[in-house]
């Protein structure tokens, strides 16, 4: 055998040797990250009863995403079946035998907040790192309508995650909800409602998970291949803010899911809940986002 032959196939044995083991390392991680045990500051809320505070939940269910996975009744649905990968979010309506049936007030904020079960392991696909600075009367507001909500038929979750998928998981590529909160953070002081920039920053909380923290978009860590990069929101290069330059343009965008030369944009953008945001919210919104830390494209 010619000896650089040889050695071809001794480095490919090398190669095919450190990427078994590299695999075998990531699965091995990945099944220990989502056993281990986390230690948050949970901590109960208040948690009203009167019509407006239900009202409010009602609201923050609607606009904030919980119904975009979970469903309008709350049963829970399949809100990603794209070929190898495909995630049911679970019954969260408070009948027997739901994920949620036992849950504490101090459990709802502990999964809200911190994206952590009430047994401490880690919720795995959850945008918790939108709900982590919730004030303490929309976390109580959320819960009262929950609590409310009629029972519905609907099983627990299911995520069915292709060996990449968990792969990106275990060698920290991908991050579970509860890796992408600061968890010493203390809970947010009360933001005045109106259009301001310090309301518009309180609302645009709910693009972090998809758009990045510092909402400079770019590819979604672990979304499906086929799913579009988030784009830019701020006023950094790349951005797409200056197609709307007064809150009315990007408030019909908001509402119709479509840009202002009339085409469409890709429905992973949860438009069923943006399109129910108060004017108020859309406005001040639109404020913050003209004047958010300028971020270059995919600067998440």
């Amino acid at each position: 055998m010619h000896a650089w032959l040889r050695g071809s196939l001794i480095a490919a044995t090398v190669l095919a040797t450190a990427a078994a083991g590299a695999a075998g390392f990531g699965l091995y991680r990945a099944e220990y990250k989502l056993d281990r045990r986390v230690e948050v500051p949970a901590r109960a809320v208040a948690v009203p009863t009167g019509s407006a505070a239900v009202d409010r939940g009602r609201y923050l269910f609607t606009t904030r995403g919980c119904a975009e996975c979970h469903g309008a009744d709350a049963a829970g649905r399949f809100f990603i079946d794209d070929g190898g990968l495909r995630v049911r979010a679970p019954n969260i309506s408070p009948g027997a035998g739901t994920v949620v049936a036992n849950y504490r007030t101090e459990d709802w904020v502990r999964t809200l907040r911190h994206g952590v079960k009430p047994d401490g392991r880690p919720v795995f696909i959850m945008p918790s790192e939108d709900y982590s600075r919730w004030t303490d009367a929309d976390a109580g507001a959320l819960i009262a309508y929950m609590r409310q909500m009629p029972p519905a038929p609907g099983g627990g979750m299911v995520a069915e995650l292709p060996l990449p998928v968990r792969l990106a998981y275990g060698l920290g590529v991908l991050k579970d909800a509860a890796e992408k909160i600061d968890h010493q953070l203390p809970p947010p002081a009360p933001v005045p409602e109106g259009v301001n920039v310090a309301h518009g920053a309180y609302v645009a909380q709910t693009c972090v998970g998809c758009h990045g923290a510092g909402l400079g978009g770019g590819k979604i860590p672990g979304a499906p291949p086929a799913w579009p990069a988030a784009a830019n929101l701020t006023p950094g290069a790349g951005s797409v803010m200056p197609r709307y330059a007064d809150a009315e343009t990007f408030a019909a965008m908001m509402r119709s899911g479509r840009r202002p030369d009339g085409s469409a944009i890709s429905t992973e953008m949860p438009f069923s809940a943006f399109s129910a945001m108060s004017d108020v919210d859309l406005q001040a919104m639109h404020l913050y986002l003209q004047s958010a830390p300028p971020r270059a494209f995919g600067e998440r």
